[in-house]
């Protein structure tokens, strides 16, 4: 969600903060804005859109200035308009927020009373009133931000200049992610790793409930009680080299490219190719003694935990529970104790899979976290940590990391299934071999690229969509449904083929596309008895299968992509890459913004 940067240094803020909220762009906005201290004031400069606009307004209006905060808004209080857009504030304090006020309707109407003038519909806008009524009644900017932060309720992340303190910025966490950067003569603060890569690879992380006093010279942390804390500092594995498109239309096209590459150093980390074995981090507790598996994660991350579920029940007898975590965390379902509870995640800082993450400590139960940024909020309160080996994901809609955690989750099933004695050597080696040669099947189903971008033409006409799947493959169903929603706006839905019956087949008709993730395997030929119950009543079939399901389902489908005969284990890793390039191809004809989706955000970091 909304991005965060501050810059205190020696050289000018602006081109600095600029440059690095492009760098966040791939977590979703819809305003963008800079505030600088100028000659010992505050000035500002924002913009609705994209921060191309914010550019233009810099081109035409510099900012000089060399300590300075950044903001990509997203919105949730106010309408995406340059004047809510951040950064907030009055002439003595100027903040920049990514997160959600709960109190703020209570806060204001105090405020208010006490004669603060309030200009915005945000509830950004309340913390820096809140601020400014603390410093007008002579507090210092120390001591008004420690005093404001205690009457705060809600999630957050926040940034603090003050005018006349132009070696002073503060920053606060609360369940929304916050590092601190240490440079040469000069500190940093970000949303993320990724934000700060090009100015330090120094990097300390706020936790849960810490604020810090930033100056040129380093950084003080206090904890949420005030007490000063001593925090890590880290070397961060993140680059500064700059993410680009190359030679693609979107980022989403790259990443779609990458899939091939993505898989082979995901699952080279976790497969001895010479034994044909998996070969996992030592893990603190025994995979063959656990009373059972919770899976949580939000978005494409819970369908990959879904595929987990089967995967964990079939190859190791593993009794496994999952929702989605908006869900988990309120329905606080009883967990035996010793259990463990895998969360899954791509930016490790979704705030209700962090509410998951908790929930599960508190029930006694281990904890293992698969997210593609090892130095992340539930990276750092996991047991253990099995990383994707993705790169920057930059793209909101979730490609390469969604088959990365497959893939993690493949390897994890199996040693499960080793550690419990339900496979045998010789079924181990058959299925490690199969995934072995996933990352060259990818490669493979990227060449129909042409075949799947005409195909895309009949779904971009549609107003809905069915896709369906079994076993395995009905999580990935799911997938291609959301990918479709998420990027053309088409309506999708994904269904388990055997519960077409249940409701519905009653939508087939000519005009609605039925795309059926069909590999051949034990559940080919229920699933072909679905599909012509849907050609029967003039649905469109548009089928994903191996050349020996296509030919089955001759007269039956109208379009049939022929992907590679693969192991029906890891039949969900690859034909989720032809779904994602169909919803790719269609968002593409539709002329949406295929990279940043509207009202979408890549890290939801806040309810």
């Amino acid at each position: 969600m909304c991005g965060i940067v501050g810059v205190i240094g020696p050289n000018p803020a602006a081109p600095l903060l600029l440059e690095a909220l492009r760098r966040l762009e791939y977590r979703g906005y819809d305003s963008a804005g800079i505030a600088t201290l100028v000659n010992g004031h505050i000035e500002r400069r924002r913009a609705p859109g994209k921060l191309s606009s914010l550019a233009a307004v810099l081109e035409r209006d510099p900012l000089c200035g060399t300590t300075g905060i950044g903001h990509t808004r997203w919105a949730t209080h106010g309408a995406p308009t340059e004047g809510n857009a951040h950064p907030h504030g009055t002439a003595r304090v100027s903040i920049v927020h990514n997160g959600i006020i709960e109190n703020h309707a209570e806060l204001r109407t105090m405020l208010e009373r006490q004669g603060q003038e309030f200009f915005t519909e945000t509830d950004t806008e309340t913390v820096a009133q809140l601020v400014d009524l603390l410093l007008r009644r002579g507090a210092s900017p120390v001591e008004a931000a420690g005093d404001a932060l205690r009457q705060l309720e809600g999630a957050y992340a926040l940034a603090m200049v003050f005018a006349g303190h132009p070696e002073l910025m503060i920053g606060a966490r609360r369940g929304a992610p916050l590092a601190v950067g240490f440079g040469d003569d000069a500190m940093y603060l970000g949303s993320d790793a990724l934000a700060l890569a090009p100015l330090t690879q120094r990097i300390a992380y706020l936790e849960d409930g810490d604020w810090t006093v930033l100056s040129r010279d380093g950084a003080a942390f206090f904890d949420a009680r005030g007490q000063e804390v001593q925090r890590e500092i880290r070397r961060t594995a993140i680059t500064g080299a700059a993410v680009g498109r190359g030679n693609y239309r979107h980022f989403m096209e790259k990443e779609l490219h990458e899939h091939p590459a993505v898989l082979g150093d995901t699952l080279h980390q976790m497969i001895d190719p010479g034994s044909c074995a998996v070969v996992l981090p030592e893990l603190p507790f025994d995979l063959a003694t656990l009373p059972a598996v919770t899976v949580s994660a939000c978005g494409s991350a819970f369908y990959a935990a879904q595929v987990g579920r089967y995967w964990f029940e079939q190859l190791a007898r593993l009794p496994t529970d999952g929702d989605v975590a908006s869900e988990f965390r309120y329905r606080a379902p009883p967990m035996a104790k010793g259990g463990l509870g895998i969360l899954v995640s791509q930016s490790g800082e979704t705030a209700d899979t962090l509410a998951a993450l908790r929930y599960m400590r508190a029930q006694g139960q281990h904890v293992l976290s698969i997210v593609n940024v090892p130095e992340s909020s539930m990276a750092r309160e996991s047991d253990a940590v099995l990383q994707t080996v993705a790169g920057p994901e930059i793209g909101v809609a979730s490609t390469k990391a969604f088959t990365a955690q497959l893939a993690v989750l493949a390897c994890l099933a199996l040693a499960a299934g080793r550690a419990r004695g339900t496979l045998s050597a010789a079924q181990e080696a058959a299925m490690t071999h199969a995934l072995l040669e996933v990352p060259g099947r990818a490669a493979e189903i990227l060449e129909h690229d042409a075949q799947i971008r005409r195909i895309a033409a009949r779904v971009a006409a549609s107003r809905d969509v069915l896709y369906l799947g079994r076993g395995s493959c009905f999580p990935i169903a799911m997938e291609g449904a959301l990918k479709l929603k998420e990027i053309s706006y088409i309506h999708a839905e994904g269904y388990a083929a055997g519960e077409m019956k249940h409701g519905p087949i009653a939508l087939i008709d000519q005009a609605v596309p039925v795309i059926a993730i069909v590999p051949s395997g034990p559940l080919f030929e229920k699933t072909a008895s679905n599909l012509q119950e849907a050609a029967a009543r003039g649905g469109q079939v548009i089928v994903f299968s191996d050349a020996a399901g296509a030919e089955k389902l001759q007269g039956i489908a109208d379009e049939t992509v022929v992907l590679p005969a693969v192991d029906p284990f890891v039949a969900p890793i690859l034909y989720a890459i032809p779904v994602q390039l169909l919803a790719y191809h269609v968002a593409v004809l539709k002329g949406t913004d295929v990279d940043q989706p509207r009202n979408l955000a890549k890290s939801v970091t806040v309810e």
